[in-house]
C-alpha cells in the first residue's frame, strides 16, 4: 500500500514539474527579427497571430537615424516595455547601429501600415498583417 501511495506521489509531483516546464515554454515570446537598412526594412512585411507573445527584435544597420513606426499597431498591441517607444507610442527610435526590443501582444486582426517617418519618401515602408 506504501509503495502504491508513493508512486502516486511520484506521478503527481512529476505531472506538476511536467506542467510548470511547459507553462514557461508557452510564456517565452516569439522572437521576429527586422533589420533596418537605408533605405528599407527586412523584412518589409510582418504577420503576427492575435493573442501570441511576441519580441519585435529591431536593429539599426544603416548610416541613417530611422524610425520603425506604426501607430495604428502600437494602439491595438498590448506593449509589455512601452518605454521604448516615443512619447506618444507610435515608433521606435532606431539611431545608427542601435539594437531594441519591443515585447509585445497583438490584440486586433487586421492590415496595418509600417514606414520610417523619415524616409517613406524614399521607399521605406512595409506593412503588418495581423491573423
Amino acid at each position: 500500500m506504501c509503495r502504491i501511495r508513493a508512486i502516486g506521489r511520484i506521478a503527481a509531483l512529476f505531472t506538476m514539474v511536467l506542467g510548470a516546464a511547459m507553462a514557461v515554454a508557452a510564456s517565452k515570446p516569439v522572437r521576429l527579427d527586422v533589420v533596418m537598412v537605408d533605405y528599407r526594412f527586412e523584412p518589409d512585411h510582418l504577420t503576427f497571430q492575435h493573442g501570441v507573445q511576441y519580441q519585435l527584435h529591431l536593429e539599426n544597420h544603416g548610416k541613417e537615424t530611422h524610425e520603425f513606426t506604426a501607430p495604428v499597431f502600437f494602439a491595438t498591441a498590448d506593449i509589455a516595455n512601452p518605454g521604448v517607444l516615443n512619447r506618444d507610442h507610435t515608433e521606435v527610435l532606431m539611431q545608427p547601429g542601435d539594437v531594441r526590443d519591443v515585447f509585445l501582444t497583438p490584440r486586433k486582426p487586421g492590415t496595418y501600415d509600417l514606414r520610417c517617418a523619415d524616409h517613406d519618401w524614399y521607399g521605406m515602408v512595409g506593412g503588418i498583417t495581423v491573423k
